[in-house]
């Protein structure tokens, strides 16, 4: 059996501006903005929800099938998911458009200028949750729009238990299609933000939705994570990276790891553990995709952070 992970594809193209930008852009003059930043350091990344789910669910021995949509250049990628071994069935090419990507130039302070165009993200509706066979669970990731609100709809209809996974997607939505998507899911998990933002949006508490669903989790970052679930919280501690490089894609990893011990009947306490330590790993890589660990790592490093075995 396999997850099927409903969400987006992107290359991140990431440049460092060896400056600050306060030295060059000047507040009284910010409405005729106009200027341009050398950036001699230029990196190209693989990720999107999906792929890097997929990519950490992959490295804990799971069977992912992504569900996405990209354009004509995405040759490169094709080729990487070929190299990891994760299929490439339920990725539809829209002709004539360009993958999501995200152009991010980061200055000598942290601070960061991004643009990010969707590209065929916004033809993720074109897909069906019908065509994949031999899913036991699934999630939706952010995504397009029209596909999210779809591949909701697909998964509950199909009786396949799924993820809501809303993320940097929910400002697209109002309280009312929110409470729809609790409604229809059987997980949801948030960071502590867009834990805030749901609230606010549905007006119902933490508390109040987690009654919806049969497990609701909000991680914390260094503050570890909270699973509602049977009617109480369990605190999962953060598990202790190597070191703190790059927090990019560290939920995505998060997430994998939460795929991973609902559909091997993992109990809470070790399900959010397990998620904790893949978000972890990921943090002390730069990228969403540049940890190399394998189930043997994995499962030595879990006994070592937790004190016992994860088989």
């Amino acid at each position: 059996m396999s997850a099927l992970i409903c969400g987006s594809l992107a290359y991140d193209s990431i440049m460092v501006f060896q400056d600050h930008f306060k030295h060059h852009i000047l507040p009284e003059k910010i409405h005729i903005l106009n200027v341009s930043f050398l950036v001699p350091e230029l990196r190209r990344e693989y990720g999107g929800c999906a792929g890097n789910i997929a990519y950490n669910l992959k490295l804990l021995g799971g069977d992912p099938q992504i569900m996405a949509t990209c354009g004509d250049d995405f040759a490169p990628y094709a080729a990487r998911l070929d190299k990891l071994g994760i299929a490439q069935t339920h990725i539809r090419q829209v002709p004539g458009s360009f993958t999501a990507q995200a152009f991010i130039t980061t200055d000598l302070s942290d601070n960061q200028i991004t643009a990010f165009h969707p590209g065929a993200m916004n033809f993720s509706h074109l897909n069906q949750v019908g065509a994949a066979n031999g899913v036991s669970i699934g999630i939706v990731s952010p995504d397009g729009r029209d596909g999210m609100l779809q591949h909701a709809e697909q998964f509950h209809a199909a009786q396949i238990p799924f993820i809501f996974d809303p993320g940097q997607g929910m400002p697209m939505f109002n309280g009312e299609e929110l409470t729809h998507f609790v409604e229809l899911a059987d997980y949801v998990t948030l960071n502590d933000y867009e834990a805030e933002l749901l609230q606010s949006r549905t007006e119902q508490t933490l508390d109040q939705l987690a009654t919806q669903v049969r497990a609701l989790i909000v991680t914390k970052g260094e503050q570890g994570s909270s699973i509602y679930a049977d009617g109480q919280v369990i605190d999962i501690p953060c598990a202790r990276p190597a070191a703190v490089v790059d927090p990019t894609g560290c939920g995505d990893a998060y997430r994998a790891g939460l795929l991973y011990g609902i559909e091997n009947g993992m109990d809470w306490a070790t399900t959010g553990r397990l998620a904790s330590l893949m978000g972890a790993l990921k943090i002390a890589q730069q990228g969403a995709q540049n940890h190399t660990h394998n189930r043997a790592d994995i499962d030595l490093l879990f006994k070592t952070q937790f004190g016992y075995a994860l088989n």
